[in-house]
Parts: C-alpha cells; structure tokens; sequence
C-alpha cells in the first residue's frame, strides 16, 4: 500500500502545541497522505490480498475475492466505456445496499466518470431535481424495494430529464447490455482511460439532507474520500485480516467512504447484511461471517441491543466498529462495548461536506474520551472553534462553532459557486454549523448545533446535555429534545421519549423529578411527548426540525 501499515500512527499526536491555549489542533503525521486514484489504490489491495475475501452479500450468499472483485470492477468499468461513458460524466446510483452498488463505486471512479448518490427515500420530485440538477446521462437503479418501484418513478420523469439517456435496473434484463458492452473495449483502452486522471479530479456527488429547500450536491475528489476512508480505517488499526458489517446506507459517507474505502484501503472485507438495516440480519452477519468491526448510527445499535434474543447472538469476533451519523449516547456506547465485545468501538464526527470524518476516537482511549467526546482530530487535518459572529478562536474550554480545513473538505456543490462561498470561506475553512468545545486535552465535544440550539429566557440550552442525562433513566431507551415556543420564556425543551418497554408509564412530572437537583432548573425540560419511533432520514439521523413542527405549534 502507498502508506505504512499497522496501529502505531494511528496513536500519533494528532492534538498538535496547546501552549496558545486555544481551540484549535493541527493532526500531524510523519505519515503521508495517499497520492492515489481509487483505482489505482484497488489495484495495489488486489496485487497485495488476491485471494482474500473482498465482499461478501450475504442475502445472497454471493463472494468475491480481491481478484475476483477487481475483475468484476473492470468488466464493469468497460462495459460503462462501451456503453459511452467518458471522463467526467455523471452517473447516478439510486439503489439500496447490494453487490452491484459496491461494484458501480469503484468501476465509475476507474474511469473517472462521477458517480452521484442518490437517496433511496427520494421520490419522483426530488429525483427530478438530481437528475437534472447534477446532469445524469447514465442512471443505475434498484427495480424495487419494499413499497418504493423506481422504475415507475422513473419512467414518471425522465420526460423531463432530456440528459438523461440510459437506465440500467440492477438484476434484470436492461443490466446485462451494460456488461455485455465490456467486450467491445480493451484492457489497453481502460488502462489509458486511468492514465488520464488525476487523484484532484472530482468523483462522487453526494446530496446532503436540507431542511429548506432543495439539496446541495457535495462534490467529492479521489483524495478526498479515499484518504479519509484510509485514515479512518488506519485509527481503528484495520489489515487485511478484518470483516467489516456495513448496515449503514451506502448512499451516505458512512458505508461508501468510511465503510467501503475504510475496507479495500487496508485489503478487508466489506460484509453486506442487508439491502436496509434490519437488526436481526445484521447479528447474523457478523456471527456468521466472523465480523471483527460493526457500523451503524446510535439508533442502530440501540435496536440490535434491545432485541427479545440479543443474548443468544454469538458476537465474540468482534473487537471494533464505528457509532457515527448522529450524537452518540453515553449509556449506549457502554452497553456496546460491554455486551457487543466492541472494546476499541470509535466514535467519528464529521459531515458530507468533509469527506466526512474530522475528529474520531482512538483504540487505546479511555472510557471517558470514547463515550464523552467525539475524539480528536485526524492527521492532516486541522480544526478550531471560533465566535460564530466573528470568526475568532476561541479560548479551550468554550463553546463556539466547529471549522475544519484540509485535504477533506469537498471541491464545492455541484454547479452552485454561490452556496459554496456560504460554508467555505477565503481561508478554505469549513463553517460545519456544529456547536463545539474543545477540552485541554484537544479532545472535541459536539454540544449541538447552532440551528437546534434552544433559548429560553434568554439562556442558551443544548439539547444534547439533556439528551445525555435522559439516557441515564431506567424507563428511556430513546430521547430527543427540541425548543418549542412558549408565551412567557420564547422557548421551553420538550422531551420525546421511547420507552424501553412500551406497556411502562412514564410522566412528565416523574421526568421532571428525575432532572430536580440535577440539572439547571431552565434546562428542565417543560413538556413531554411519548413516541413508538422518531422521524428519521435514510442516513439513520433523526428529524429534529419534523419533530418541532409536529409539536411546536
């Protein structure tokens, strides 16, 4: 590999001088960054593991090696040359996890067309706007899932999308000219195809979730995914004798970036449970193929533990995994590497925009910094809290917005100059809209964000401290706190609860008694509702701002 293997660097200090005493950290590394392609990159875990397991599907028992896999990522690659793809296309994936996904990934970024993310819950306005907005001539697609049929979706607006040229349904008839296309280009032909591209080249667009409006296209180069899936993979002590489950959606960074290039970067094994997570599928994917790393976002994980025959799951391979996509509760990261043999679990925190991860825990962290804090910067990265209004650093130990630089920090979105000048600013600084404090120790803890920030009276509230301390009771499996509006104080906290058994009771006042004494009287929160699930995104996130329309009137 194009980097030194093993644990070691990912313990480097990654704080950087704290003599200033401000919130910022540069990760440094005598390691450097990845100068490759993602082809190029694939090439090298083929030449290294070819005959250890690449992907496994495991709805349908399909496995591929590394050699096995790098040739099924070639054929495909020609057949989209055949098919008339050149450098810079775009390419749409809209599809649940599959096989054919992974491959789509990595036979697109062989040729250097752009591959875009579509998200699964998109229905026909919304893909409309992708479709067009991005520029797709070529789209590949599940026929069905569930209760969604995108073909007929589909078929609804590509009148309306003139780019658009080809569909390719994975599974069926219109799959196979796609690969039949293969032989009409030649080995040589591919290989002067990868000549032409650079590792600064774009290759992924990925839609972040908007809570007004359309979505941005996050626009993504080779060095930016594929070194921070490696750097991600490297700090969680990854090689080639790791099976990593990814229930986590590919559409997102966390399986595509994190999961898949985390995985083929160090020559482990990308394990698929299911097309969409289902708890049940995924204990039985890691007990059977021996996973030694499990991802997910916290509501994962707490759907897996709380299942009726959680127990009976042999779970004993695994050593690591990654909670991400969302705060991570305490109580949750302590039942996960108590009862899941997760004891080197990580936490990341970053967003589309930077790849996506900044700051990540460490294998040998305490406790206190895996289940408090969302680690510490990565190498090569750099990050500072600043005075949202003014842009200044702040003194360590004081809340203020999270900004981040460096190689991760996405090309732009998609066609819109206007709305990357609004997040990255003349230093080439991420404004992540996080509300962060960074510790003595350089440590990094997400107390909110700007936007769900609660002000009642006059005093500032972040949910996720309350959020954090309503784990703690014995009746609450699940919590969201978000600011309603109220005559007297402009907002008050309100509490959504998921019990952890559903035939239990749990008042507003017994909630209230369990806060007394124990939490700032305004951080109380002042109204309660009880809930069967919260609204979530794809991504696994939960809608806060759907929350507070549902209760805030």
């Amino acid at each position: 590999m194009s980097a030194s293997r093993g644990g070691s660097a990912a313990h480097a200090p990654g704080a950087g001088p704290t003599e200033s005493g401000l919130s910022y950290a540069h990760g440094t590394s005598r390691t450097p960054l990845l100068g490759d392609t993602i082809g190029q990159n694939l090439d090298r875990a083929v030449a290294a593991w070819p005959d250890r397991d690449a992907l496994v599907d495991v709805p349908s028992g399909a496995r591929w090696t590394y050699a096995e896999f790098g040739s099924a990522v070639d054929q495909l690659a020609r057949g989209f040359m055949g098919s008339g793809v050149a450098k810079g296309d775009r390419v749409g994936i809209w599809a649940v996890n599959c096989a054919e996904w992974v491959l789509v990934q990595y036979a697109t970024a062989r040729i250097g067309a752009v591959m875009v993310n579509i998200n699964p819950a998109y229905r026909a306005h919304e893909l409309e706007f992708v479709l067009k907005q991005a520029g797709i001539s070529v789209l590949v697609a599940t026929p069905a899932h569930k209760s969604s049929d995108y073909r007929a979706l589909v078929d609804e607006v590509r009148p309306r999308c003139p780019e658009l040229r080809a569909v390719h349904y994975i599974g069926d008839g219109s799959w196979d000219p796609l690969l039949n296309a293969a032989a009409t280009v030649t080995e040589g032909e591919l290989a002067s195809r990868e000549a032409e591209l650079s590792c600064d080249d774009p290759v992924n667009i990925q839609y972040t979730s908007g809570t007004t409006g359309f979505p941005k296209g996050a626009t993504l180069s080779h060095h930016n995914i594929l070194n921070n899936g490696y750097w991600v993979g490297r700090t969680v002590g990854y090689t080639e004798q790791d099976r990593v489950c990814l229930p986590v959606p590919f559409y997102h960074c966390f399986g595509m970036v994190m999961g898949n290039l985390g995985a083929t970067s160090h020559g482990a094994c990308i394990v698929i449970p299911a097309p969409s997570f289902d708890p049940v599928a995924t204990l039985h994917a890691v007990e059977r193929e021996r996973c030694t790393s499990l991802y997910g976002v916290p509501t994962m994980f707490i759907a897996e533990l709380n299942l009726a025959d959680f127990a009976t799951y042999d779970l004993s391979s695994l050593r690591t995994g990654i909670m991400a996509g969302s705060p991570c509760p305490v109580e949750v990261m302590k039942r996960v590497v108590a009862e899941m043999h997760m004891d080197e679990v990580s936490i990341c925190y970053g967003m589309t925009e930077t790849s996506p991860v900044s700051t990540q825990t460490r294998r040998d962290d305490d406790l206190e910094r895996r289940t408090g804090t969302v680690g510490r910067v990565l190498p090569h990265i750099e990050v500072k809290v600043v005075d949202p209004a003014t842009g200044v650093t702040l003194p360590r130990g004081t809340s203020g917005e999270l900004r981040t630089r460096g190689y991760s920090v996405m090309l732009g979105y998609w066609d819109e100059p206007e709305r990357t000048a609004e997040v990255i600013d003349s230093g080439r600084w991420m404004h992540t809209g996080d509300l962060a404090v960074m510790r003595e120790d350089g440590y990094v803890q997400i107390v909110g964000r700007i936007k769900d920030m609660i002000i009642r009276g006059g005093e500032n509230i972040y949910p996720r401290e309350i959020e954090e301390f309503l784990y703690g009771h014995p009746k609450v499996a699940d919590v969201q706190v978000v600011g309603v509006p109220d005559e007297r104080y402009g907002e008050v906290p309100l509490a959504c609860v998921i019990l952890r058994d559903p035939r239990d009771v749990l008042t507003l006042e017994e909630l209230q008694a369990h806060c007394k004494g124990q939490l700032a009287h305004y951080k109380v929160p002042a109204a309660l509702r009880i809930l069967d699930s919260f609204p979530m995104t794809v991504s696994g996130k939960v809608r806060k701002i759907e929350l507070r329309e549902r209760f805030g009137a």
